[in-house]
């Protein structure tokens, strides 16, 4: 294999006009798309002394630019890490202290954020529209060296307790990740993927979207997402899959133009990056939408268990089976595997999983053990081999030695139509050590009642399950792929 910018140069020899990105109105085709690859990498490695091993930071919304930053990263050799532009510049900055870039790349949207947040001097900043004007740099366009083995992707993790880590991802593993993806969706040169999740996340960048240049086939691309763009492109631009987390298929919908809307041409929607309500699984299939969940993570590249088409349906409470390109065990706190219906800690194993976290080895050790990647998730599998995410380890609520899923609960009241958003997590408790504390969102104009919401779970779970208090808040804090930030409402309920 050669580095992953041969995708696109492939390509660009069997279809050199055919589209492979579509942007805000313009068509790009592979040629185009091939030459700015190269063009990028003549920037990055000429004028700006980027070479193999070196980090390239990304500040900025979807765009074809920062599509070409990826794999004219991947053809030098250097490690492209796109930012969370909902970060604060503190935050940021630790993430440049961190990974010492060589450069951070910024779009006009957040240069004034991008010199904040490098104000230590830890990168020069360089706007995004340089690359273009420095294209044409004298010199090579590409490490001959840079191939399977080499890192290309350094992402962060959503940094859902303390400090974020850098998950180092090699070439490898994104190829991995495209045949998993490629087993899952049947994506062929005739899909066109219709991207708005943010690509500063492995689900945004790796599910479909880099895939599709694999394959052949065309994104169309949004700089970020908006529910009604998101709508009005599905039926006007005709792409036949797209990727939404659980809290953006929420938010398509609520459109008053959901129902009626032409959705003819979708053939799959994939969703996961968490626990996937009933009720969206439902709604999108009572609009002929076959929908597959996936489940993984940042250091999984991310696209690890899936369903394929028609398993939402046979089995919506499933997250489907281990991958074609990697291997999964479930295991018990004394690392041995459980049976079937017996729930533990998921492990992976495979070429998407990630090298390492950058500069952390304490990290590394404790996550990667004899090859398998210990995700800190708790789940279990049934007879057919179909897994169950159940909820991330830390997130259990131990009360009086039992454990509680706080995911089995938010199952329950996240469908009530007075609700419109649900979290539930541990608060520590004198007695039984922790207790389960139900933060409630009500949906508008609802006029809702402690008690009367407690009340609607008799009978339908076992009693030591039950919240044992209810907070009502305005909205949950969640971070930029919609994950609800549990560990900043555990604070809250104790009194942080």
């Amino acid at each position: 294999m050669n580095d992953l910018s041969f995708w696109v140069e492939k390509n660009a020899a069997f279809a050199p006009s055919k589209t492979a990105i579509r942007f805000e109105g313009e068509d790009i085709d592979y040629a185009g798309f091939a030459e700015t690859i190269r063009g990028h990498a003549r920037a990055l490695k000429n004028v700006h002394g980027v070479g193999r091993g070196d980090r390239v930071a990304f500040l900025g919304f979807n765009s074809p630019s920062m599509l070409a930053l990826f794999f004219a990263c991947a053809r030098i050799g250097a490690m492209f890490s796109p930012l969370n532009w909902r970060l604060v510049a503190p935050e940021l900055a630790y993430i440049l202290g961190d990974s010492a870039p060589r450069v951070l790349i910024a779009d006009a949207d957040h240069a004034d954020l991008a010199r904040e947040a490098a104000a230590s001097g830890s990168a020069p900043v360089v706007p995004v529209e340089a690359l273009a004007r420095d294209a044409a740099a004298e010199g090579g366009d590409r490490d001959p060296d840079a191939g399977p083995e080499t890192p290309c992707l350094l992402v962060y993790t959503s940094g859902t307790t303390g400090h974020p880590k850098g998950a180092v991802l090699t070439q490898r593993a994104i190829q991995v990740t495209a045949h998993n993806c490629i087993h899952y969706s049947g994506l062929t040169d005739a899909d066109r993927v219709l991207t708005v999740l943010p690509m500063f996340h492995v689900g945004g960048l790796n599910i479909l979207t880099s895939p599709a240049f694999y394959v052949g086939g065309t994104v169309i691309l949004h700089r970020r997402f908006d529910a009604a763009a998101t709508l009005r492109a599905i039926v006007d631009e005709r792409p036949t899959q797209l990727v939404l987390v659980p809290a953006t298929i929420q938010a398509v919908i609520d459109l008053p133009g959901w129902k009626a809307a032409d959705l003819s041409s979708l053939r799959l929607l994939t969703t996961g990056s968490s626990i996937v309500p009933l009720h969206l699984i439902d709604a999108v299939h009572a609009r002929g939408i076959p929908v597959c969940q996936t489940y993984g993570l940042t250091e999984t590249s991310p696209v690890c268990i899936y369903q394929k088409p028609g398993d939402g349906l046979r089995k919506p409470r499933s997250t489907g089976k281990c991958g074609l390109h990697c291997e999964f065990r479930i295991v018990d706190d004394d690392g041995n595997e459980v049976a079937d219906g017996v729930s533990g800690e998921i492990l992976i194993r495979g070429g998407n999983v990630l090298r390492e976290y950058w500069n952390n080895p304490e990290e590394t050790r404790r996550a990667l053990k004899d090859g398998w990647f210990h995700t800190g998730d708790v789940g279990w599998r049934d007879e057919d081999g179909d897994v169950f995410v159940n909820d991330r380890k830390k997130d259990i609520v131990i009360s009086g030695g039992e454990n509680i899923y706080p995911a089995e609960i938010e199952q329950l009241v996240h469908p009530m139509d007075d609700i419109a958003d649900v979290a539930v997590v541990g608060r520590e408790d004198a007695r039984w050590g922790e207790v389960p504390v139900a933060v409630v969102v009500p949906a508008p104009g609802a006029n809702l009642e402690a008690a009367d919401l407690l009340a609607r779970l008799e009978g339908r779970l076992a009693r030591f399950k039950h919240p044992k208090d209810v907070l009502f808040l305005d909205a949950l804090p969640k971070n930029a792929m919609g994950k609800t930030l549990k560990h900043e409402l555990r604070a809250r309920v104790n009194g942080g």
